[in-house]
C-alpha cells in the first residue's frame, strides 16, 4: 500500500526519516564557542618559518583547516593562510598529501 499525502502518492525521498524524533526529549548538545589561539596569545605576525604553529593548521592531506573547524578569527586566518602558502612555495610544507 503506497503512502499518500493529500491524495497523491509520495516518493521515497519525500518520506519522513524519523530525524525529527531525535530532538524530542533529549537536551541539545552545547557547543563551546571557539576562541582564536593567536588572539589569546597576542601573536600579531605569523611567521612562515614557524613549522610547529603552521602544521597545527594543516590536515593530513595537506589542506588548510577552515576557520569553522580551527576556531581562528578572520584576520588571523588570512595571515595564517598566507604564511602556509609562503611555506609551501619554499618547500617547508607539502602542497598536498599522498594521493589515494
Amino acid at each position: 500500500m503506497a503512502e499518500t499525502r493529500g491524495g497523491k502518492p509520495i516518493s521515497g525521498s519525500q518520506r519522513p526519516t524519523g530525524g525529527d524524533k531525535a530532538f524530542g526529549g533529549k537536551k541539545q548538545y552545547f557547543r563551546r564557542k571557539k576562541i582564536c589561539r593567536f588572539c589569546v596569545e597576542k601573536i600579531d605576525d605569523i611567521n612562515y618559518k614557524d613549522m610547529r604553529v603552521l602544521s597545527a593548521f594543516i590536515s593530513e592531506r595537506g589542506k588548510i583547516t577552515p576557520r569553522r573547524i580551527s576556531g581562528v578569527c578572520a584576520p588571523h586566518q588570512r595571515r595564517l593562510s598566507e604564511a602556509i602558502k609562503q611555506a609551501r612555495n619554499i618547500a617547508l610544507l607539502p602542497f598536498a598529501g599522498l594521493a589515494g
